[in-house]
Protein backbone atom coordinates (compact mmCIF):
# COMPACT_ATOMS: atom_id res chain seq x y z
CA UNK A 1 0.00 0.00 0.00
CA UNK A 2 1.05 3.63 -0.44
CA UNK A 3 1.95 5.81 2.54
CA UNK A 4 3.76 9.05 3.24
CA UNK A 5 6.77 8.26 5.40
CA UNK A 6 9.42 10.19 7.29
CA UNK A 7 12.83 8.98 8.48
CA UNK A 8 14.17 12.29 9.77
CA UNK A 9 12.86 15.55 11.15
CA UNK A 10 12.32 18.47 8.82
CA UNK A 11 9.78 20.25 6.65
CA UNK A 12 7.31 18.75 4.15
CA UNK A 13 10.22 18.01 1.81
CA UNK A 14 11.31 15.06 4.00
CA UNK A 15 8.05 13.19 3.34
CA UNK A 16 8.26 10.35 0.82
CA UNK A 17 5.40 8.51 -0.88
CA UNK A 18 6.42 4.86 -0.60
CA UNK A 19 5.07 1.33 -0.83
CA UNK A 20 4.84 -0.11 2.67
CA UNK A 21 3.45 -3.27 4.17
CA UNK A 22 -0.27 -3.28 4.87
CA UNK A 23 -0.94 -3.26 8.64
CA UNK A 24 -1.70 -6.54 10.37
CA UNK A 25 -5.05 -6.54 12.10
CA UNK A 26 -4.81 -6.39 15.91
CA UNK A 27 -7.20 -7.07 18.73
CA UNK A 28 -9.38 -4.08 19.53
CA UNK A 29 -8.56 -2.38 16.23
CA UNK A 30 -10.13 -1.61 12.87
CA UNK A 31 -8.39 -1.79 9.52
CA UNK A 32 -9.80 1.10 7.51
CA UNK A 33 -9.42 1.91 3.83
CA UNK A 34 -8.70 5.63 3.87
CA UNK A 35 -10.76 7.86 1.60
CA UNK A 36 -9.69 11.23 3.01
CA UNK A 37 -7.42 12.88 5.59
CA UNK A 38 -7.13 16.38 6.98
CA UNK A 39 -4.09 18.39 8.03
CA UNK A 40 -3.52 19.75 11.52
CA UNK A 41 -0.85 21.90 13.18
CA UNK A 42 0.12 18.76 15.11
CA UNK A 43 1.25 17.21 11.82
CA UNK A 44 3.90 19.80 11.06
CA UNK A 45 4.97 20.03 14.71
CA UNK A 46 5.56 16.26 14.73
CA UNK A 47 7.21 16.39 11.29
CA UNK A 48 9.68 19.05 12.42
CA UNK A 49 10.12 17.62 15.92
CA UNK A 50 9.08 20.92 17.51
CA UNK A 51 8.82 21.91 20.27
CA UNK A 52 11.89 19.87 21.16
CA UNK A 53 10.40 18.26 24.29
CA UNK A 54 7.91 16.48 22.01
CA UNK A 55 10.81 14.36 20.72
CA UNK A 56 10.83 12.49 24.02
CA UNK A 57 7.50 11.08 22.80
CA UNK A 58 8.02 10.90 19.04
CA UNK A 59 11.75 10.03 18.90
CA UNK A 60 14.72 11.96 20.24
CA UNK A 61 17.00 12.05 17.18
CA UNK A 62 14.81 10.54 14.46
CA UNK A 63 11.06 9.83 14.28
CA UNK A 64 10.20 6.45 15.76
CA UNK A 65 6.89 6.30 13.89
CA UNK A 66 7.42 6.19 10.14
CA UNK A 67 3.98 7.32 8.91
CA UNK A 68 2.66 10.83 9.56
CA UNK A 69 -0.93 11.95 10.03
CA UNK A 70 -3.87 11.67 12.42
CA UNK A 71 -7.28 12.49 10.92
CA UNK A 72 -8.95 10.04 8.56
CA UNK A 73 -12.30 8.93 7.17
CA UNK A 74 -12.92 5.72 5.28
CA UNK A 75 -14.54 2.29 5.14
CA UNK A 76 -13.90 -0.57 7.56
CA UNK A 77 -11.94 -3.30 5.80
CA UNK A 78 -11.57 -5.67 8.76
CA UNK A 79 -12.54 -5.81 12.44
CA UNK A 80 -10.23 -7.15 15.15
CA UNK A 81 -11.17 -9.39 18.04
CA UNK A 82 -13.08 -7.92 20.97
CA UNK A 83 -14.45 -5.04 18.94
CA UNK A 84 -18.13 -4.22 19.28
CA UNK A 85 -20.17 -1.57 17.52
CA UNK A 86 -18.30 -1.66 14.20
CA UNK A 87 -18.76 -3.87 11.14
CA UNK A 88 -16.94 -4.45 7.87
CA UNK A 89 -18.20 -2.04 5.22
CA UNK A 90 -19.23 0.71 7.63
CA UNK A 91 -18.15 4.29 7.04
CA UNK A 92 -16.05 5.58 9.92
CA UNK A 93 -13.85 8.52 10.89
CA UNK A 94 -11.29 8.94 13.61
CA UNK A 95 -7.79 9.72 14.78
CA UNK A 96 -4.68 7.58 14.32
CA UNK A 97 -1.91 9.79 15.67
CA UNK A 98 0.17 6.86 16.89
CA UNK A 99 0.02 4.64 13.81
CA UNK A 100 -0.14 7.41 11.20
CA UNK A 101 -3.08 8.14 8.90
CA UNK A 102 -1.51 9.43 5.67
CA UNK A 103 -1.78 6.02 4.06
CA UNK A 104 -4.14 3.88 1.97
CA UNK A 105 -5.02 1.66 4.93
CA UNK A 106 -4.86 2.73 8.56
CA UNK A 107 -4.91 0.51 11.63
CA UNK A 108 -6.78 2.41 14.33
CA UNK A 109 -8.04 1.47 17.75
CA UNK A 110 -11.82 1.11 17.69
CA UNK A 111 -11.85 3.37 20.76
CA UNK A 112 -10.76 6.36 18.64
CA UNK A 113 -13.24 5.83 15.80
CA UNK A 114 -16.77 7.08 15.26
CA UNK A 115 -19.58 6.39 12.80
CA UNK A 116 -20.05 8.74 9.88
CA UNK A 117 -23.51 10.30 9.47
CA UNK A 118 -25.52 9.10 6.50
CA UNK A 119 -24.99 10.99 3.25
CA UNK A 120 -22.01 12.94 4.60
CA UNK A 121 -18.83 12.96 2.51
CA UNK A 122 -15.54 11.40 3.57
CA UNK A 123 -13.81 14.73 2.98
CA UNK A 124 -16.20 16.46 5.41
CA UNK A 125 -15.75 13.90 8.19
CA UNK A 126 -11.98 13.69 7.75
CA UNK A 127 -11.94 17.36 8.73
CA UNK A 128 -13.49 16.65 12.12
CA UNK A 129 -11.40 14.47 14.50
CA UNK A 130 -8.57 16.50 16.06
CA UNK A 131 -10.05 19.97 15.53
CA UNK A 132 -13.62 18.97 16.38
CA UNK A 133 -12.62 16.97 19.45
CA UNK A 134 -10.37 19.77 20.69
CA UNK A 135 -13.16 22.30 20.32
CA UNK A 136 -15.78 20.04 21.97
CA UNK A 137 -13.56 19.11 24.90
CA UNK A 138 -12.38 22.70 25.39
CA UNK A 139 -15.98 23.93 25.59
CA UNK A 140 -17.76 21.02 27.26
CA UNK A 141 -15.29 18.76 29.07
CA UNK A 142 -12.99 21.45 30.45
CA UNK A 143 -14.83 24.73 29.89
CA UNK A 144 -18.15 23.34 31.19
CA UNK A 145 -20.04 25.92 29.17
CA UNK A 146 -23.71 26.21 30.10
CA UNK A 147 -26.68 27.48 28.11
CA UNK A 148 -26.98 31.24 28.38
CA UNK A 149 -23.35 31.81 29.36
CA UNK A 150 -21.01 34.09 27.44
CA UNK A 151 -17.81 32.83 25.83
CA UNK A 152 -14.89 34.59 24.15
CA UNK A 153 -13.16 32.46 21.50
CA UNK A 154 -9.74 33.75 20.46
CA UNK A 155 -8.63 32.36 17.10
CA UNK A 156 -12.16 31.73 15.86
CA UNK A 157 -11.56 31.23 12.13
CA UNK A 158 -9.07 28.35 12.24
CA UNK A 159 -9.59 24.60 12.42
CA UNK A 160 -10.40 24.39 16.13
CA UNK A 161 -11.85 27.88 16.39
CA UNK A 162 -14.47 27.53 13.66
CA UNK A 163 -15.76 24.36 15.34
CA UNK A 164 -15.71 26.07 18.75
CA UNK A 165 -17.92 28.93 17.58
CA UNK A 166 -20.51 26.54 16.15
CA UNK A 167 -20.49 24.20 19.14
CA UNK A 168 -20.87 27.06 21.60
CA UNK A 169 -23.85 28.40 19.64
CA UNK A 170 -25.38 24.91 19.46
CA UNK A 171 -25.18 24.79 23.27
CA UNK A 172 -27.02 28.09 23.57
CA UNK A 173 -24.12 30.37 24.52
CA UNK A 174 -23.53 33.99 23.59
CA UNK A 175 -20.39 33.93 21.47
CA UNK A 176 -17.85 36.70 20.99
CA UNK A 177 -15.21 35.68 18.45
CA UNK A 178 -11.75 37.09 17.82
CA UNK A 179 -10.25 36.91 14.32
CA UNK A 180 -8.62 39.11 11.70
CA UNK A 181 -10.60 41.80 9.92
CA UNK A 182 -10.59 39.79 6.68
CA UNK A 183 -12.33 36.85 8.40
CA UNK A 184 -15.15 38.78 10.11
CA UNK A 185 -17.84 37.77 7.61
CA UNK A 186 -16.75 34.12 7.74
CA UNK A 187 -16.92 34.00 11.54
CA UNK A 188 -20.30 35.75 11.56
CA UNK A 189 -21.56 33.09 9.15
CA UNK A 190 -20.63 30.48 11.78
CA UNK A 191 -23.05 32.08 14.22
CA UNK A 192 -20.90 34.41 16.32
CA UNK A 193 -22.98 37.08 18.06
CA UNK A 194 -20.10 39.58 18.14
CA UNK A 195 -16.75 39.65 16.37
CA UNK A 196 -13.58 41.47 17.45
CA UNK A 197 -10.91 42.05 14.81
CA UNK A 198 -7.52 41.77 16.50
CA UNK A 199 -5.91 43.92 13.80
CA UNK A 200 -8.35 46.73 14.60
CA UNK A 201 -8.69 46.33 18.38
CA UNK A 202 -5.94 45.24 20.77
CA UNK A 203 -7.26 42.09 22.47
CA UNK A 204 -4.78 42.64 25.31
CA UNK A 205 -6.64 45.86 26.16
CA UNK A 206 -10.18 44.60 25.58
CA UNK A 207 -12.46 45.39 28.53
CA UNK A 208 -15.19 42.79 27.98
CA UNK A 209 -16.04 40.21 30.62
CA UNK A 210 -17.08 36.62 29.83
CA UNK A 211 -18.02 33.46 31.69
CA UNK A 212 -15.50 31.45 29.68
CA UNK A 213 -12.41 32.40 27.65
CA UNK A 214 -11.04 29.90 25.13
CA UNK A 215 -7.74 30.64 23.40
CA UNK A 216 -7.14 28.52 20.31
CA UNK A 217 -4.60 30.98 18.87
CA UNK A 218 -2.32 30.92 21.89
CA UNK A 219 -1.35 34.55 22.46
CA UNK A 220 -3.39 35.47 25.55
CA UNK A 221 -1.39 36.18 28.71
CA UNK A 222 -2.38 35.01 32.16
CA UNK A 223 -3.48 38.57 32.95
CA UNK A 224 -5.67 38.52 29.82
CA UNK A 225 -7.48 35.41 31.05
CA UNK A 226 -8.05 36.93 34.50
CA UNK A 227 -9.21 40.26 33.11
CA UNK A 228 -11.53 38.79 30.50
CA UNK A 229 -13.05 35.70 32.07
CA UNK A 230 -14.32 33.83 35.08
CA UNK A 231 -12.52 30.71 33.85
CA UNK A 232 -10.28 29.89 30.92
CA UNK A 233 -9.16 27.08 28.62
CA UNK A 234 -5.80 27.31 26.86
CA UNK A 235 -5.83 25.24 23.68
CA UNK A 236 -2.76 26.51 21.86
CA UNK A 237 0.36 28.58 22.44
CA UNK A 238 2.49 30.67 20.11
CA UNK A 239 5.88 29.85 21.65
CA UNK A 240 7.26 27.67 24.43
CA UNK A 241 8.18 30.82 26.32
CA UNK A 242 4.60 32.03 26.15
CA UNK A 243 3.19 28.72 27.39
CA UNK A 244 5.67 28.59 30.28
CA UNK A 245 4.96 32.19 31.27
CA UNK A 246 1.24 31.44 31.49
CA UNK A 247 1.61 28.14 33.30
CA UNK A 248 4.07 29.52 35.85
CA UNK A 249 1.42 31.98 36.98
CA UNK A 250 -1.29 29.37 37.36
CA UNK A 251 -0.19 27.73 40.66
CA UNK A 252 -0.06 31.11 42.38
CA UNK A 253 -3.57 32.17 41.44
CA UNK A 254 -7.06 30.91 42.19
CA UNK A 255 -8.12 31.66 38.62
CA UNK A 256 -9.34 28.39 37.02
CA UNK A 257 -7.24 27.95 33.86
CA UNK A 258 -7.00 24.59 32.05
CA UNK A 259 -4.44 23.47 29.48
CA UNK A 260 -5.22 20.13 27.86
CA UNK A 261 -4.58 17.83 24.93
CA UNK A 262 -7.70 16.38 23.31
CA UNK A 263 -8.29 12.66 23.81
CA UNK A 264 -10.04 10.85 20.98
CA UNK A 265 -12.93 8.61 21.99
CA UNK A 266 -15.92 7.09 20.23
CA UNK A 267 -18.50 8.85 22.43
CA UNK A 268 -17.32 12.38 21.61
CA UNK A 269 -16.78 11.56 17.93
CA UNK A 270 -20.34 10.25 17.67
CA UNK A 271 -21.66 13.39 19.39
CA UNK A 272 -19.90 15.51 16.77
CA UNK A 273 -21.29 13.29 14.02
CA UNK A 274 -24.81 13.80 15.39
CA UNK A 275 -24.36 17.58 15.52
CA UNK A 276 -23.25 17.50 11.88
CA UNK A 277 -26.17 15.30 10.86
CA UNK A 278 -28.57 17.70 12.60
CA UNK A 279 -27.00 20.66 10.80
CA UNK A 280 -25.86 22.32 14.03
CA UNK A 281 -22.20 22.34 13.01
CA UNK A 282 -20.60 22.15 9.59
CA UNK A 283 -16.89 21.63 8.93
CA UNK A 284 -15.64 24.35 6.60
CA UNK A 285 -13.25 22.94 4.00
CA UNK A 286 -11.01 25.76 2.88
CA UNK A 287 -8.83 23.80 0.48
CA UNK A 288 -8.70 20.25 -0.91
CA UNK A 289 -5.61 18.43 -2.18
CA UNK A 290 -5.18 15.03 -3.85
CA UNK A 291 -3.25 12.60 -1.65
CA UNK A 292 -0.15 12.97 -3.84
CA UNK A 293 0.11 16.56 -2.59
CA UNK A 294 -0.06 15.81 1.14
CA UNK A 295 3.37 17.45 1.69
CA UNK A 296 2.06 20.60 -0.02
CA UNK A 297 -1.01 20.52 2.24
CA UNK A 298 1.19 20.30 5.35
CA UNK A 299 3.23 23.25 4.11
CA UNK A 300 0.06 25.23 3.55
CA UNK A 301 -1.35 24.54 7.01
CA UNK A 302 1.98 25.55 8.56
CA UNK A 303 1.46 29.08 7.21
CA UNK A 304 -1.45 29.36 9.69
CA UNK A 305 -3.72 31.39 7.41
CA UNK A 306 -6.45 28.79 6.94
CA UNK A 307 -10.15 29.41 7.39
CA UNK A 308 -11.50 26.11 8.69
CA UNK A 309 -9.79 22.97 7.46
CA UNK A 310 -7.52 21.61 4.73
CA UNK A 311 -8.36 18.09 3.51
CA UNK A 312 -6.57 15.54 1.33
CA UNK A 313 -8.46 12.96 -0.74
CA UNK A 314 -7.26 9.43 -1.54
CA UNK A 315 -10.31 8.21 -3.46
CA UNK A 316 -11.83 10.38 -6.19
CA UNK A 317 -15.46 9.49 -5.56
CA UNK A 318 -16.20 10.82 -2.08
Amino acid sequence: MKAFTKTKYGGPEVLRLEEVKKPTLKEGHLLVKVYANSANPADWHILRGKPFFARFTFGLFNPKDKILGADFAGIVEAVGKNVSGFKVGERVFGEALQSGAFTEFVLASAAVCGHMPAETGFDVMAAVPIAGLTAWQAIVTHGKLQKGESVLINGSSGGVGHFAVQIAKALGAEVTAVCSNRNIDFVKSLGADKVLAYDMENIHEHKGKYDLVIDTHGNLTFNDYKRLGKRGVMVGFTTMGHMISVLLRRPFSKFPLTLFTAEANTKDLNILATLIQEGKIQPHIFKTYPYQEIPKAIGYIECMRTKGKVVMVWVGEI
